[in-house]
């Protein structure tokens, strides 16, 4: 006769362990290799939404009335408690400081002029764009010029600015494998009232995700390094990072622009898919200053949402 309690104790022991494995990848996501398909990144691309498993596990718990299970499951509470606990409150701007909005406006994008006009409501002190398209790029001139006087783009990346730009330049991220008039990247010098800072507008090429490629990162990692190389040679000790990354501050793949930069206070701000926002792939970082508050905005007209921050120079 099978014993029932012995079936629920091996039961739980495998829920137990399934609670510390999603601990694991959780605290220790590199564990995760990237071989060819670069399922590590796709994971870290992901990693808050591990905490959907803890739900699960917790009913497969009860089912099994295993105490084992029960206590296990407080590791993969605890860690993402502990990673993102503290991201689930926004912070919008306050008056007087200094905020940036950055925003892939889509080269898709059916009424730029409205998308400009909500861009402007923001009164940020900067504003990035990226995929610019001729036919646009006049319309978000007009709509931002009398709030905006100085601004510069290069290729389908724009920067919008109250105060003066120079030494604008573009910066060069081609990827090997990518012709002439792929520019994506640019540099500006902005004389805010809190001091000089070095301003990047960068657009990294798109991932794509398919079940027989996986996470196909390899020329927006070879960007981000290209970006990395920019970033590190940038004379000026005050830097902001405003793009389009194609890739979550955990993946990997951006490991050598991450880490010249420093991490915004924590925040989910989701910019992507503006419809059912599952990651934040538009980034605003900072050298030698602080990103004290990242939040999104309402969606426009394009497949991204918006992203604003707040800046201590």
């Amino acid at each position: 006769m099978k014993n029932p309690q012995g079936r629920g104790r091996r039961r739980g022991r495998v829920v137990a362990g399934l609670c510390v494995l999603v601990a694991a990848l959780l605290v220790f996501p590199g564990l995760v290799p990237n071989t060819p398909g670069r399922p590590g990144s796709l994971l870290e691309t992901f990693l808050p939404w591990l905490g959907l498993a803890l739900p699960v596990l917790l009913v497969l718990a009860f089912l099994c009335r295993s105490r084992t299970a029960a206590a296990a499951l407080l590791l993969p509470a605890v860690a993402w408690l502990s990673l993102y606990g503290g991201r689930l409150s926004t912070a919008p701007a306050e008056d007087g400081a200094f905020t940036v909005v950055q925003h892939n406006v889509s080269d898709e994008n059916r009424d730029p002029a409205s998308t400009a006009r909500a861009l402007a409501g923001t009164d940020a002190d900067l504003i990035a764009l990226e995929e610019l398209t001729a036919p646009a790029l006049p319309v978000f001139g007009a709509a931002l010029a009398a709030d905006y006087p100085h601004h510069a783009t290069r290729g389908t990346v724009g920067l919008w600015s109250k105060h003066p730009l120079t030494g604008v330049r573009l910066v060069d991220i081609r990827p090997e494998g990518v012709g002439e008039g792929w520019d994506r990247g640019l540099r500006a010098a902005v004389r805010a009232p809190q001091g000089e800072a070095a301003v990047y507008v960068a657009h990294l090429p798109s991932v794509r995700i398919g079940p027989t490629t996986g996470l196909a990162s390899g020329r927006r990692d070879a960007s981000a390094k290209l970006l990395a190389g920019a970033l590190a040679a940038e004379p000026l000790d005050r830097v902001i990072l405003l793009g389009d990354l194609n890739g979550t501050l955990d993946d990997r793949g951006l490991a050598p622009v991450t880490s010249l930069m420093s991490r915004p206070e924590p925040s989910f701000a989701f910019s992507w898919p503006a419809g059912l926002p599952l990651a934040r792939i538009d980034q605003i970082l900072t050298r030698s200053a602080q990103v004290t508050a990242v939040w999104t905005l309402p969606a426009t007209g394009s497949d991204h949402l918006p992203v604003a921050a707040r800046i201590a120079l």
